[in-house]
């Protein structure tokens, strides 16, 4: 993508990372202090969020640059897409509850 670039490998893995651990601590408290945007949009809001949280990684992790918000809106539906399919291939999914595979 041309608004997001990466320098090395090395400099994508500490993307990862810090995207992760910023997802996974900063996220839930701006998701919940943003609900009442969140519902009036019909959860569209959290694509916004999303999409601050991609380029403020950006802004601070030497290597790793994003051009602005809208390619970090475009950086982070692309990031989720691959976080899915990745977590689909490496665990994929069991049978229905109850014993009976669907």
């Amino acid at each position: 993508m041309p608004g997001v670039a990466v320098a090395s490998f090395g400099a994508a893995l500490v993307a990862a990372l810090v995207l992760g651990l910023v997802n996974a601590v900063i996220r839930p408290i701006l998701i919940l202090l943003t609900l009442p945007a969140t519902i009036l949009t019909l959860g569209l809001f959290i694509f916004v969020i999303n999409g601050l949280l991609f380029w403020f990684v950006g802004s601070f992790i030497q290597g790793f640059v994003v051009a602005g918000f809208w390619w970090g809106v475009l950086g982070a539906i692309v990031y989720s897409i691959f976080s899915w399919l990745l977590a689909a291939l490496v665990f994929p999914t069991r049978g229905a509850p109850g014993g009976r595979p669907t």
